[in-house]
């Protein structure tokens, strides 16, 4: 067997119907349009809503769920206190050197190492963070968050209501 004798088997392909070959032929005269009207005649775009603005366009763009109440904080390692140098860490003092934004919510994570004891005052700390700044001999405080039980909503969504 050489690759020109291979063929498809027998009834697995089908013609395709011949539409518009006169009035002698299936599918003459209107070719299966029926009468009149834009969809009898050629060049519809798929997806055309006669002028109606397509659904494509009415969906939202961006797919998915933003939560609302969402707390950000922003991140500070442990190797960038130690070299910052500061002995009391809170936000105002990050601020002042420019770590973080102004009315951010700091969380100290545990990316490097501390060698000296320092006071910490921050609005969150992960565990490890908080095993090396006490053994260390450094002292944590978590200060309060600036709402009662959630942030309040913020977005196109959820104002004006």
């Amino acid at each position: 067997m050489k690759i020109h004798d291979l063929t498809p088997p027998p009834g697995s392909r089908k013609r395709g119907k011949r539409v518009a070959r006169g009035i002698g032929g299936r599918g003459g005269k209107t070719a299966g349009r029926g009468m009149k009207g834009q969809k009898a005649r050629s060049k519809i775009r798929v997806g055309f809503e006669g002028g109606q603005m397509p659904y494509h366009q009415r969906i939202p763009k961006l797919k998915g769920f933003k939560n609302p109440f969402r707390v950000e904080y922003q991140a500070v390692n442990l190797d960038t206190i130690e070299e910052s140098g500061l002995d009391e860490v809170t936000p105002e003092s990050l601020y002042a050197l420019g770590l973080v934004g102004k009315k951010s919510l700091i969380k100290v994570l545990a990316r490097g190492s501390i060698k000296r004891a320092i006071a910490v005052r921050v609005h969150a700390l992960s565990a490890a963070a908080e095993t090396a700044i006490t053994s260390a001999g450094g002292t944590v405080e978590r200060l309060p968050l600036p709402f009662a039980v959630r942030p309040p909503a913020s977005g196109n969504a959820l104002t004006n209501r």
